[in-house]
């Protein structure tokens, strides 16, 4: 049974940091191409973040490039999104989520958007306020 689970989001005061984690089970991150998203309240989801991990490949929203960086340890079958200079608009619910197509793990094509994955977790809040 594939499961994504997120941990890892709280409040922090501006310009600090946070590191989300999302823990794969029920397949391996080779297989998978992970993506981070958000989603604030009264607004759509954005897509942050992506890696494919068995292409060593990342890709980044424009709005984060520069300050959250993503990586996986395949070992632990968990991927982190490590987030630096906190902005209060990066508050959100952050979703961790798996893709299976072969052009988003290969070539990185289309990572932001939603209906290209195929499972979602629950979601962690993050707060940015001082």
């Amino acid at each position: 049974q594939v499961q994504l689970v997120e941990s890892g989001g709280g409040l922090v005061q501006p310009g600090n940091s946070l590191r989300l984690s999302c823990a794969a089970s029920g397949f391996t991150l080779d297989d998978y191409a992970i993506g981070w998203f958000r989603q604030a309240p009264g607004k759509e989801r954005e897509g942050v973040s992506c890696i494919s991990s068995l292409y060593g490949s990342t890709y980044y929203a424009d709005s984060v490039k520069g300050r959250f960086t993503i990586s996986s340890d395949n070992a632990k079958n968990t991927v982190y999104l490590q987030m630096n200079s906190l902005k209060p608009e990066d508050t959100a619910v952050y979703y961790c989520a798996a893709s299976s197509k072969r052009l988003v793990r290969r070539f990185g094509a289309r990572w932001s958007r939603g209906n290209e994955y195929d499972y979602w977790g629950q979601g962690t809040q993050v707060t940015v306020s001082s």
